[in-house]
């Protein structure tokens, strides 16, 4: 098994709402001085992107799964075996 890259070409860029930007500068700032906890201003985060660096290592696989459900599956669009993975994931996050 060859060895996976931890890099990834699908980051999604963070977009900073209009929300996010008024609760920024309705916010309490006695909490600006906190070291541990700095406030930063939405600003800093716009050219942030989510999922650059993290990929989780994947295994190819053969599964056999009913026609009814792959209709369904792809019927929501493009990725329906990410789709799969994320609805595997979910379980496993609350069985844990």
């Amino acid at each position: 098994m060859k060895k996976a890259s931890t890099t990834t070409n699908s980051a999604r860029r963070i977009r900073i709402s209009e929300a996010t930007k008024q609760a920024h500068l309705k916010r309490d700032r006695a909490l600006d001085k906190d070291a541990e906890a700095p406030q930063l201003p939405p600003g800093y985060w716009a050219g942030a992107s989510i999922g650059k660096y993290y990929r989780p290592l994947k295994t190819q696989i053969s599964l056999r799964i009913d026609n009814e459900v792959l209709d369904w599956l792809k019927s929501k669009g493009e990725g329906h075996l990410s789709r799969i993975n994320e609805i595997l994931r979910e379980r496993m996050a609350r069985e844990r």
